[in-house]
């Protein structure tokens, strides 16, 4: 939910005109500080900056993306095998050869309709070394067995409406990979899915785009680490993978979208009703996220009020009638500018609430701007993001 000002907003962030009374009341009363979670010559994907907010250092643990969904899909990845990020894109192909990227999540495609392509993809192109599977929406895995095939790829959101030729000729280079696209085009384009979306003015799956790949990643477990139980909820593979390797119970709340659609109330309850019997819970909303790569303000701002008033508000009123002690973290993976449409790797703003009022508030409301100035008086940032769960969990 991170930006920058911006002029149609009397340069303010949306951050700083959204309604967040839960939220500014919490960073009022608790510790302020920002806390860099991507770290220096990483890429600021969720990949790596949520890594970073479940206490694990990249450097030491990050393989790729698309192995932390593979998790999350109960796959477990073979050795010689690699897991691709699979998302269902809409590209534009010029007469000159030329390939833009018209929408990197076709229209944020439905399940029901994505995983009928899937399947289609999976009957149709499959072979001993290519294998699909079907996640949510327009997010799905490709699994390759085999040797890395040394081309870079790149994340798709951070091209929209851009000429991505060059990369999208490097799969182009490897023979197998060609035959693997140019068959999974075919099929795509005569599906009845894209026909339909099509003949109802919706960006069609027009192709699949490769990325995030890597091999499966050993990490310690968040539970025996810091000897607590948890869970973790969410609507993408990312987080619930990462949920898996942590050691975390995995929440699968119905009509959770990854969108402003969500089932907020949903969220909210699987997160009461599991710290009824366990520690600690993690509470990913990927609205914010996505409305940002849309670059749609009013969808950021509604994401951002949405967050504070049906998922921060019911949270913490129910543990205040609790009569418990309890610690709450509000924070980013990163910031998703709405004038950039992707990710970029600025310290996010992050708050701490304890119950017990143990430490002086900051006495300011939540924002960008707010939390810059604070941190540079109070000189208390956290420089390895993997750290912050550490400051969490350090109960006194």
């Amino acid at each position: 939910m991170g930006d920058y000002p911006l002029a149609e907003l009397g340069d303010k962030t949306p951050l700083e005109v959204a309604d967040i009374p839960m939220i500014d009341e919490l960073c009022d009363r608790g510790e302020f500080f920002l806390n860099y979670t991507v770290p220096d010559g990483y890429p600021p994907g969720s990949d790596v900056a949520n890594m970073s907010l479940m206490g694990y250092d990249p450097a030491a643990y990050y393989t790729g993306r698309a192995p932390l969904e593979a998790a999350a899909m109960g796959i477990r990845l073979a050795p010689d095998e690699i897991a691709f990020r699979c998302n269902m894109v809409t590209l534009d192909h010029g007469e000159d050869g030329q390939v833009a990227m018209r929408d990197f999540c076709a229209g944020h495609i439905t399940n029901e309709e994505s995983h009928a392509l899937i399947a289609a993809l999976e009957d149709e192109c499959a072979t001993d070394q290519f294998h699909f599977k079907a996640g949510v929406s327009y997010r799905h895995l490709l699994i390759f067995k085999g040797e890395h095939p040394g081309f870079i790829t790149v994340p798709p959101h951070d091209y929209i409406e851009q000429d991505v030729t060059k990369h999208f000729r490097k799969y182009l280079a490897e023979p197998q990979w060609k035959t693997l696209l140019d068959k999974a085009k075919t099929v795509l384009a005569d599906h009845p899915v894209n026909r339909k979306r099509i003949a109802a003015g919706k960006n069609p799956a027009s192709l699949v785009w490769l990325w995030g790949e890597g091999k499966m990643p050993t990490v310690p477990t968040l539970t025996s680490r810091f000897n607590i139980t948890g869970t973790m909820i969410s609507a993408v593979d990312l987080l619930k993978g990462l949920g898996v390797l942590g050691g975390l119970s995995i929440a699968n709340v119905p009509g959770a979208t990854g969108y402003i659609d969500t089932n907020y109330q949903g969220k909210a309850q699987a997160a009461i009703d599991a710290l009824r019997s366990q520690d600690f819970v993690f509470v990913h909303l990927e609205a914010p996220d996505e409305a940002g790569h849309q670059g749609s303000l009013g969808d950021k701002i509604t994401a951002i009020e949405d967050f504070d008033a049906r998922i921060v508000r019911p949270i913490v009123m129910d543990l205040r009638n609790r009569n418990e002690d309890f610690r709450v973290v509000v924070t980013m993976d990163h910031f998703t500018p709405l004038a950039l449409r992707t990710h970029v790797s600025d310290p996010v703003p992050t708050l701490l609430y304890d119950s017990r009022e143990t430490t002086k508030g900051s006495g300011r409301p939540f924002s960008e701007k707010s939390c810059t100035e604070h941190d540079a008086s109070a000189q208390n940032g956290i420089k390895a993001g993997h750290e912050m769960i550490e400051k969490l969990f350090a109960i006194k």
